[in-house]
């Protein structure tokens, strides 16, 4: 049996594989899952897949599941800092990271020695910490997966290429639900507009960034790290109906595309199954869809946050931090309606040409509690700024 830790259970992407798991679920071993909050629903899923361990980080959250769990087989701790007890330096076979924000990095990289394969959904922690995460994949020999669905497509074009093989990296963005919006009307989005994407069923806080087309600029970034790209080998295009995940154009004149279902169950099925042939059931090939791609470049005036990518050096840097932490309170202050939607892209461009915030473009990241300080730091600093 196949055993497995999900972080984030309770989530879209940790509901989804467990989702998966329930089809074969003789073949699986559950050995740990967590949340945060979402205590209930945490309980019915260890119960149902009769898991022994479950981590829930909100205090009171903590609290309430201790008062009502009477399965004396489920140990519930309250972080994670049990790895140790709870696997004794033996490794698990599969492991999903889908912690959202940067407090997803700590247990990622904690969780890496106890597995031989990672699944990470999280951005924040690519973003902010690949270059400690990749250290530790190599220390610890556990093999990686990207889960977010271009990242996806990208590996599964390139996994049996060298990373020096390639001319250029397209990664495809739907425009989000104002691509045809007219400028003038820019003022009047409000979060109940901007939440309502046209393609993908998601949380608030990816959907405003997809409004803004800062997902996309993330996934750059991400796109960078992962495969050791430079910047100028990756572009976004404007692809409206999501059908199309990744080209890669190859050294030799060869170029690979690789088209699926808008549905996050396909990269997540695969990074669980890997090469072993199971099937999942999918739509047929759209052929009306192929023969329409209407791939575009992206407009730097309706979208103006793509121009972040031209500030970034090919370097790891503590700059990345600085762009979640600050992107991330503004768009807190966008849902709460402190801010318009337009100040999110003026305020961020502002923010990052702070001559206090560039010179951690030359500065490394080397601990995850630097990362953290960072970023609390920023987030206190853009709450305090009047623009």
């Amino acid at each position: 049996m196949k055993k497995i830790i999900i972080f984030g259970s309770t989530g879209s992407i940790g509901t989804s594989l467990l989702n998966i798991i329930k089809k074969n679920k003789k073949d699986f071993t559950i050995e740990l899952l967590t949340a945060n909050k979402n205590y209930k629903k945490l309980i019915k899923q260890a119960k149902y897949f009769n898991v022994k361990n479950l981590i829930i980080t909100d205090q009171n959250s903590f609290l309430k599941a201790i008062k009502i769990i009477n399965n004396k087989n489920i140990n519930i701790y309250k972080n994670f800092a049990s790895f140790n007890k709870m696997f004794k330096n033996k490794k698990v076979d599969y492991t999903m990271s889908a912690i959202t924000g940067l407090q997803g990095l700590k247990p990622t990289l904690d969780i890496i020695k106890f597995t031989k394969v990672i699944a990470i959904a999280n951005k924040e922690s690519i973003i902010c910490g690949w270059n400690l995460i990749k250290k530790d994949l190599k220390k610890y020999k556990t093999k990686f997966i990207p889960v977010d669905s271009e990242h996806f497509s990208i590996w599964s074009l390139i996994k049996n290429d060298k990373y020096t093989n390639f001319e250029k990296i397209y990664l495809t963005a739907s425009g989000g639900p104002f691509r045809n919006l007219p400028l003038n009307k820019f003022g009047s989005i409000t979060p109940y507009k901007a939440l309502k994407h046209p393609n993908w069923s998601m949380g608030k806080k990816i959907s405003i960034d997809s409004a803004t087309m800062m997902n996309k600029v993330f996934e750059v970034i991400e796109a960078k790290k992962i495969f050791d790209f430079k910047y100028n080998q990756l572009e976004i295009l404007i692809h409206p109906q999501s059908y199309l995940h990744a080209i890669v154009k190859f050294n030799n004149g060869l170029t690979k595309l690789l088209v699926h279902d808008t549905s996050m169950i396909i990269p997540i099925f695969n990074s669980l199954y890997q090469k072993k042939n199971h099937k999942i059931k999918s739509n047929n090939l759209n052929f009306e869809i192929l023969n329409n791609l209407e791939l575009k470049k992206v407009n730097s005036i309706r979208y103006p946050l793509i121009k972040i990518i031209n500030k970034l050096t090919n370097s790891d840097s503590l700059f990345e931090t600085i762009i979640v932490s600050a992107n991330d309170c503004l768009v807190n202050k966008f849902l709460n309606k402190e801010i318009n939607f337009t100040d999110i892209s003026k305020k961020l461009l502002y923010i990052l040409n702070l001559k206090e915030f560039k010179k951690f473009s030359k500065i490394r990241p080397n601990t995850v509690e630097q990362i953290e300080k960072l970023a609390n730091y920023v987030s206190l600093k853009v709450s305090s700024i009047s623009i």
